[in-house]
C-alpha cells in the first residue's frame, strides 16, 4: 500500500508539474504574441489597481445617475470625443497657473486602461433611447478626454495636494458598513462611522430607502461625481425625436461653438482657478444672452404657483421666480421659439398649502404637481415633443425631490436638496443654493469677511442637531480644542451678529448637513469669506458642471470626523491664502440682487439650466 501511494503521489507530480510548464508557456506566448512592448504581470497589476477606484460602482447602482459598467471593448470614436480632446488640452492653457501633469489626478483609473461604460436612463419616461457606449483609453496625453473637463488642477493644487495628502479625504469611494439595527455608532478603535444602508428589495432589485437618521447606503466620492458629469455630458440619455425644429438647430450650433471656444485667459472678471474651463463657460454665458428663450407656463394656482416668498431658508426658488417672470430678456411669449420651458412652482409653499401636519405624508402633495403635469402636457403640446427635458423647475424645500418625480424626473430640476441617493441627475439636474436671506429688501446684505490675519478662530460651527451627522461633530470636537469653536445653536441675537461674526473670523467654517444634505452655511461662509468645509457626504454643491469647488472648498466625509483637526492643519498657508482669494472672487456668483447683474446668482443659475440641456439633447 505504502509503494502504491508513493507511486500515485509521482503521478501526481508529474503531472503537477507538467501543468505549470503549460502555463508558463502560455503566459510567454500571450506576453510576445500581444503585449510585445509590455510586461505581462505588470500590464495586469496595472489594470487591477486602475479599476480600484471604480469597483464601488461594479457592484452597486448610483440611484438617478444609472451608471454601468460593461466589460466588451469598444474602439469606437465619434465626433463629441474628438471635440473633447481639443477641450482637454485647453487645461494645459488656463489662467495664471499651468497644469503640472498630462492626466489629472482624479481621472487617474481611467486613463490607465481601458474602461467601457454603458449609460441608461431607467428612472425617466423616455426609457426606449437606446444606450450608448464610451471607450476611455490610455494613449498618453493625447488621449481622448471625456466632453466635460475634469477641474483645473494648477500646479499650486499639485504641490499642496502632494504636502498633504489627507485632503483628499474623497479620492476613492468610501466604504459604508450596514448594520441589522439600522444605528450610527462610533467604532472604538478607529472612530469610524457606521450606519445602516436600510436596504429595500422592489422587484428584484435593491433600493435605498431614504432615512436622514441613517448614513447612505452607497457613498459616491467626488472624484466618481466628476466621472458622472463627464459621461452623462458626453453622451445624451434622451430619445431622438422624428425631426428637428429650429430650436434644436440653434442648440446644436451653440454647443458646438461652446466645445470649440478659443482659448483665452485674459478675462478680467472671470478668475480661471474657479472653473471646470473658463473658456467654455464664457462662450456658453454670451450665447444664453444672446440666444436663451424660456417660455413661462401662465397656468396653476396661487399661492403654490407664480407666488414667490422672498426671505427665510427656502427663499431661491421664490427670487428666481420673481426675477425669472419679471424679465425681459430671456422671457418669450412664443413658446415656438422657447430653448427651455418653466414651470413656476413653490415647493415651499406646496408644502404650507397641503401639508396635513402630522400626518408624515407627502402622497398628495405629489399627487398635485403629477396632475399639474399631466394637464399642461393635455393643453399644450411642448411637454409631450420632449417628454419634458426642455422644461425645468426651481425648487429649494427639502421635499421637493419626492415633489418632482414620477413623469417630472425628465425635466430639469434646480434643487437645493441635490442629494445623489434621491434621484438628483449629474449633469441634468442643477444644485441650486439654499441662501439664507433675512432682509427682502437687501438680498445682499452683511456680505463680507475679515482678512486672513484677523482669522483666530481655526474652525467654526453653530447650530441644531439635525440629522446624524452633528452629533458626531459635537461628541468629536465640542469644547475639545481652543481654536475650535464647536456648538450647538448660539444664543438669539438681532441679526445674528455673533453667528456672522464668528464667520468672519474663522479660516474654515463646517458645513455639515442636517436632516437632508443642503445647508445654507455653504453660501454663507463663502458670503463671509470663510472656506467652506462641507461634511454631507452624496450632495452636489451648486453649479457643479460649471464651478471647480475642490479649488476653494474642503469635502470631508462622514467617517472622517473624527480626523478633521489634522485635515484641516494640513492645509499649508499658501494653500488657505489662495483658497481665501478664490472665495472671495466666487462671492459674485451667489448673490441675488433686486435688479440682477452679469454673472450673479440669477444668472448663474438660468445658466446651468440652459448648459445641461445643451448637453442633454441628442444630435446624433
Amino acid at each position: 500500500m505504502d509503494r502504491g501511494f508513493r507511486f500515485l503521489c509521482k503521478a501526481e507530480t508529474t503531472r503537477l508539474v507538467s501543468f505549470v510548464g503549460m502555463a508558463v508557456a502560455i503566459v510567454l506566448m500571450f506576453q510576445y504574441s500581444e503585449l510585445p512592448s509590455g510586461k505581462f504581470l505588470s500590464s495586469v497589476t496595472t489594470k487591477i489597481a486602475s479599476f480600484r477606484m471604480d469597483t464601488s460602482l461594479v457592484d452597486s447602482k448610483v440611484e438617478g445617475n444609472n451608471m454601468h459598467l460593461n466589460g466588451s471593448n469598444s474602439n469606437s470614436k465619434d465626433a463629441v470625443e474628438e471635440n473633447a480632446v481639443s477641450r482637454a488640452d485647453s487645461l494645459f492653457h488656463n489662467g495664471r497657473d499651468s497644469i503640472t501633469a498630462p492626466a489629472p489626478e482624479k481621472a487617474k483609473g481611467l486613463t490607465d486602461s481601458v474602461v467601457n461604460f454603458s449609460t441608461r436612463n431607467d428612472v425617466s419616461p423616455i426609457g426606449s433611447a437606446p444606450e450608448k457606449q464610451l471607450s476611455l483609453t490610455s494613449q498618453g496625453a493625447a488621449s481622448p478626454q471625456p466632453m466635460v473637463p475634469l477641474p483645473n488642477r494648477t500646479s499650486l493644487d499639485s504641490e499642496t495636494d502632494s504636502r498633504s495628502p489627507v485632503v483628499s479625504v474623497t479620492s476613492t469611494a468610501t466604504s459604508v458598513k450596514s448594520n441589522a439595527t439600522g444605528s450610527v455608532s462610533k467604532d472604538g478603535k478607529s472612530g469610524s462611522l457606521q450606519g445602516s444602508g436600510n436596504m429595500t428589495v422592489n422587484n428584484g432589485k435593491p433600493v435605498s430607502a431614504k432615512n436622514s437618521k441613517r448614513r447612505p447606503s452607497k457613498v459616491v466620492s467626488i472624484s466618481e461625481m466628476n466621472l458622472l458629469l463627464q459621461i452623462n455630458h458626453a453622451y445624451s440619455q434622451q430619445e431622438k425625436p422624428e425631426r428637428y425644429s429650429g430650436v434644436d438647430l440653434e442648440i446644436f450650433r451653440a454647443k458646438s461653438e461652446i466645445l470649440n471656444a478659443p482659448i483665452d485667459v485674459n478675462d478680467s472678471r472671470l478668475y480661471p482657478p474657479l472653473y471646470r474651463d473658463v473658456s467654455m463657460f464664457r462662450r456658453s454665458y454670451e450665447l444664453m444672452e444672446k440666444k436663451l428663450k424660456v417660455f413661462i407656463y401662465p397656468d396653476g394656482d396661487r399661492p403654490i404657483f407664480h407666488e414667490p416668498l422672498l426671505d427665510g431658508i427656502y427663499a431661491s426658488e421664490g427670487w428666481f421666480m420673481k426675477l425669472m417672470e419679471a424679465n425681459k430678456q430671456f422671457v418669450t411669449g412664443d413658446p415656438e421659439k422657447a430653448h427651455l420651458f418653466y414651470i413656476p412652482f413653490s415647493s415651499r409653499l406646496l408644502q404650507q398649502t397641503l401639508y396635513v401636519r402630522n400626518s408624515h405624508r407627502r402622497s398628495n402633495l405629489i399627487e398635485y404637481m403629477k396632475n399639474f403635469v399631466n394637464m399642461i402636457a393635455g393643453k399644450y403640446p411642448f411637454w409631450n415633443r420632449t417628454s419634458g427635458a426642455d422644461h425645468f423647475v426651481v425648487a429649494c424645500h427639502d421635499w421637493a425631490p419626492a415633489e418632482t418625480r414620477g413623469r417630472m424626473l425628465s425635466c430639469i430640476r434646480a434643487l437645493c436638496n441635490a442629494d445623489i441617493e434621491v434621484g438628483f441627475k449629474i449633469g441634468k439636474d442643477v444644485s441650486l443654493p439654499e441662501t439664507y436671506i433675512r432682509s427682502s429688501e437687501n438680498p445682499a446684505k452683511n456680505i463680507g469677511g475679515n482678512p486672513p490675519s484677523q482669522k483666530p478662530i481655526l474652525a467654526f460651527f453653530a447650530g441644531g442637531l439635525h440629522g446624524y451627522v452633528r452629533p458626531i461633530l459635537l461628541e468629536h470636537w465640542e469644547n475639545k480644542e481652543p481654536d475650535m469653536i464647536i456648538s450647538r445653536t448660539l444664543p438669539h441675537v438681532r441679526g445674528n451678529k455673533n453667528y456672522i461674526e464668528f464667520m468672519k473670523s474663522s479660516k474654515f467654517c463646517i458645513c455639515a448637513r442636517g436632516h437632508e444634505v443642503n445647508s445654507p452655511r455653504v453660501v454663507e461662509a463663502i458670503f463671509h469669506e470663510c472656506i467652506p468645509v462641507i461634511i454631507s457626504d452624496n450632495f452636489i454643491p451648486p453649479f457643479f458642471e460649471i464651478l471647480d469647488w475642490e479649488s476653494f472648498a474642503l469635502f470631508v466625509t462622514e467617517e472622517d470626523i473624527p480626523n478633521l483637526r489634522n485635515i484641516l492643519l494640513s492645509i499649508s498657508e499658501e494653500r488657505y491664502l489662495e483658497m481665501h482669494k478664490r472665495v472671495k472672487r466666487v462671492q459674485e456668483h451667489f448673490i441675488w440682487h433686486a435688479e440682477p447683474v452679469k454673472y450673479d446668482l440669477f444668472h448663474m443659475l438660468l445658466h446651468s439650466i440652459w448648459y445641461n440641456r445643451l448637453f442633454q439633447i441628442n444630435q446624433t
